[in-house]
């Protein structure tokens, strides 16, 4: 059995785990922390939120099952007697073919990522092989299937095939040449066209994208009806962005409908599909009434329609164990946003009053596709991150002024107003407006990534290289 330390090592088969679990024992027997979430993630276990517990009893010494690739992750141990198992690689990539054995004993586990044919043969009769899995087992699923003898994977069984206990099924499964791999699980993005959501397309090429017309996230009914197995992650960039809108009877209701109880129903789907859930949220969950960046857990106080909804939203979201929440402020993509309307403006000769009391960072959209594959691919802790660009604050009159000044016109051609005077004399509703957007990016820093100064971008924007 293993020693008073828990340690976790990689394998020469990727995401193949085995760990080294502490076993307290006396004169009435043992204990062991079989799965500790906390201490294994920590030690680069991934948090694969299982959500059953299977028990195999052996009679004999000899039984021998598999090998079985199966669509889900699982934990592997022995609660008693011991067993040889033998892991082969049997997902498409350059890796197929790789074999992994250990002898387990109560002291000894090993996660297996989904797609790795698992295997084991039991050493001494009364064998307790036990699993957990982040899917529930169905007779439906369908399996790859490698055969015990394959001699192009030659697993050197302690106790020779010929004298194991296999069943019928098992003899008879197909060679390595003859498999059918498990596809590997895809990236999904909702909200294909906005801005956001075309930059992801553009950082994740092979992801899956709905746009409103496939599936529209203000219908919760159809988000729960939408099939989302085989998704390993899922991204949603789609929200009701119309912050003036939210503030009448209609857009209030449209609002809540696609940034809260769909966002909730989106949450409900993901964490059932085991998939992990990336969110993009928003300043507006904050009033604003602040003279330090905001941090990633302070207090919501939403001044608008808009910004209370997407504050339940995330809340909707937190809830599922596996999801990043990405906070962004002053979004910039492709298509028109507010750097293109003065650009546009400047073109047209027309010399705007632009705001100059709401302080805060550009994020752009290109910059926010990033981070979210960044904190998918480095297996960041989940929870809420700040992305912005980094850098000196700014107004939004001063990146007005910018963008006249790359339009060949003259900054002073844009004229500072107050919120309040800017809004005066309005006829239909106005939300109110957070006067202090920036956001802490102390977070999303130290995972390892790097974030961009925001003139140096807007610079670049301007001369039309960023989106």
């Amino acid at each position: 059995m293993a020693g008073s330390q828990l340690l976790v090592e990689k394998t020469a088969i990727p995401g193949l785990f085995v760990l080294d679990l502490p076993v307290h024992g006396d004169n009435r027997g043992w204990f062991k922390e079989n799965w500790q979430r906390e201490k294994m993630v920590a030690l680069g276990l991934p948090d694969f939120a299982p959500v059953q517990h299977s028990v195999a009893y052996n009679e004999a010494a000899g039984v021998t099952r598999g090998i079985h690739a199966e669509p889900w992750d699982k934990l592997v141990s022995i609660a008693h007697g011991q067993a040889f198992c033998a892991w082969v690689d049997l997902r498409p990539g350059p890796s197929q073919g790789v074999v992994h054995t250990e002898m387990l004993d109560p002291g000894k586990a090993v996660f297996v990522p989904r797609g790795v044919g698992n295997s084991y043969q039991t050493q001494v009769p009364g064998t307790v092989y036990s699993y957990l899995v982040n899917q529930h087992w169905s007779p439906d699923v369908a399996y790859t299937l490698l055969n015990l003898a394959d001699e192009t994977v030659a697993i050197d069984w302690p106790i020779p095939l010929s004298e194991a206990e296999i069943s019928t099924k098992d003899e008879n499964h197909p060679r390595l040449a003859d498999i059918k791999p498990i596809p590997p699980l895809r990236t999904l993005i909702i909200g294909a066209r906005g801005q956001v959501g075309q930059a992801l397309q553009a950082e994740l090429p092979h992801a899956d994208a709905v746009a409103r017309d496939e599936l529209d996230l203000a219908d919760a009914a159809a988000v729960q009806a939408f099939d989302f197995s085989g998704y390993d992650v899922v991204i949603n960039a789609a929200a009701f962005t119309q912050v003036d809108g939210a503030e009448t009877e209609t857009g209030r209701r449209a609002a809540w409908a696609a940034n809260a109880v769909g966002v909730a129903a989106l949450a409900r789907a993901a964490a059932g599909a085991s998939a992990r859930l990336v969110h993009f949220s928003t300043d507006y969950v904050f009033d604003g009434a602040a003279d330090e960046p905001w941090a990633t857990t302070d207090d919501f106080a939403p001044l608008s329609v808009y910004g209370q909804s997407k504050a339940a939203g995330d809340l909707a979201v937190s809830v599922h164990p596996q999801h990043y929440i990405l906070r962004t402020s002053w979004v910039i993509g492709s298509g028109n946003n507010f750097i293109s309307t003065m650009q546009r403006l400047a073109a047209n000769g027309v010399s705007p009053s632009v705001v100059n009391d709401q302080v805060g960072r550009l994020s752009f959209a290109q910059d926010l596709a990033r981070a979210a594959r960044h904190l998918i691919d480095v297996s960041a802790p989940y929870g809420t991150y700040n992305v912005t660009s980094a850098g000196e604050p700014m107004t939004w009159a001063q990146i007005a002024e910018a963008a006249f000044v790359a339009s060949g016109r003259e900054a002073t051609d844009v004229t500072g107003i107050s919120t309040a005077d800017y809004f005066a004399g309005a006829t239909e509703p106005v939300a109110p407006r957070p006067k202090w957007s920036v956001l802490d990016l102390s977070a999303i820093e130290a995972t390892g990534f790097e974030t961009t100064d925001q003139r140096a971008s807007l610079a670049r924007y301007l001369r039309g290289s960023v989106g």
